[in-house]
């Protein structure tokens, strides 16, 4: 009995720390961030459809994982007429190498004070760790979807593709 208290409290806490309160149909709020090269990124300028996804940290394994995962379903995303943005708060040089040494074939953003995490209401994975997010942006501008865990990188691929019904590869 005992066990099952402290599991749902435990539950409990994990859902309150690690649950993004940014709502599906609210417009994607007007952010600016620099991308691996040093340019100034406006998310008004940026071609929509959109998928933005939020992750802790280049070059660690989940991140990298998810990282190519978008990656190799990128030609998927292109033929939709997609954009992808990865976006964490690592510095623009470790975005460029992360970059590089992964091929992926779209931008990442540098977020280093969480201004945009902040903005979208993006809590933090057992109010610890920066929690990993994928936002799907339709042409208007609004939040069609939001996927959020942890631990499943596929997924935010597999969600993004399905919330944008895009038909995924063999």
């Amino acid at each position: 009995m005992l066990f099952m208290i402290v599991s749902a409290l435990l539950v409990g806490i994990v859902f309150f720390f690690s649950t993004n309160t940014t709502m599906i149909g609210e417009q994607l709020p007007d952010f600016t961030l620099e991308n691996e090269r040093g340019e100034l990124i406006s998310s008004v300028d940026i071609p929509k459809p959109l998928v933005l996804f939020f992750y802790p940290k280049n070059d660690t394994p989940v991140c990298t994982k998810e990282a190519c995962f978008f990656r190799d379903y990128f030609k998927e995303f292109e033929r939709a007429g997609v954009t992808i943005y990865g976006i964490s708060k690592d510095s623009i040089e470790s975005h460029k190498i992360f970059l590089e040494k992964h091929s992926l074939p779209y931008g990442l953003l540098s977020d280093p004070k969480n201004k945009v995490r902040d903005l979208l209401k993006v809590k933090k994975f057992l109010g610890l760790i920066p929690a990993r997010v994928t936002f799907i942006i339709n042409k208007e501008g609004k939040i069609i979807h939001i996927f959020d865990s942890p631990h499943k990188a596929e997924e935010h691929v597999l969600e993004a593709l399905t919330a944008l019904g895009i038909s995924k590869k063999d």
